[in-house]
């Protein structure tokens, strides 16, 4: 079952407001705890996808079991697209969608998994960390691309990393999660440190360059936008 997502009173509807948003979140950011250890409890994955044209978001919240990485859980939800397309604000698009499939899980969802940035974004609070100041929990960012910083190629060996720079500071790490293959971005978002999300990384991804969190929440959510607009179409 479907939860349908509503979008929150007073969330933020104008570039300025959301910015502020963040600028008062990002003063609650937990960054000195070192998380959860890998392969113990759940780690969850997030995903969402969008159909624009109908203004559908859905989002998938998919647990698995860490040490087995079996799916033990799952949940997923539908709503409107809750803010316009711009750079740097794009959690406000996602989570109001996100924190209802997160609501709907029957289980603690322990570490959460984002497709996307926590520290390194352009305002130093992506999805990940706006996530994981709402709710409390651990969360990472593990994102398919660098967005706007700067890195060193690492080594062609599973488990090379190469810092992901903005200026002098390290705001996440490459890392090489297949060998020879393109590596992934992964930053810390909130309650989790950088060699943590690293190491959970590793853990998530035995065969594919991808988290299994995130590939399965990412064939979750897309299901459910397929059903979601096709439900919607006229007959």
């Amino acid at each position: 079952m479907t939860t349908t997502a509503g979008i929150p009173e007073g969330w933020p509807t104008t570039e300025e407001q959301a910015r502020a948003r963040q600028d008062e979140l990002r003063a609650r950011l937990v960054l000195d705890e070192p998380g959860p250890p890998p392969g113990t409890g759940h780690v969850t994955g997030v995903d969402v996808a969008y159909d624009d044209e109908s203004d559908v978001v859905a989002a998938a919240a998919v647990v698995l079991d860490a040490a087995t990485l079996r799916v033990v859980a799952e949940a997923t939800a539908v709503g409107r697209i809750s803010f316009p397309y711009v750079p740097g604000l794009l959690a406000f698009r996602e989570i109001p969608t996100v924190l209802a499939a997160l609501g709907a899980l029957d289980r603690e969802p322990g570490l959460v998994v984002c497709d996307g940035y926590g520290l390194a974004h352009p305002r130093r609070f992506g999805l990940a960390c706006h996530l994981g100041v709402l709710t409390g929990l651990p969360t990472i960012g593990v994102a398919k691309n660098p967005f706007t910083f700067t890195h060193d190629d690492p080594g062609s060996a599973r488990g090379s990393a190469a810092p992901l720079l903005a200026g002098p500071d390290e705001v996440g790490r490459a890392l090489r999660t297949r060998d020879g293959v393109k590596p992934v971005f992964v930053s810390v978002g909130h309650r989790v440190s950088l060699d943590n999300a690293c190491a959970h990384t590793l853990a998530l991804t035995p065969s594919y360059r991808l988290p299994e969190t995130t590939r399965r929440a990412d064939a979750l959510c897309r299901r459910a936008l397929k059903e979601a607009t096709a439900d919607a179409r006229p007959a």
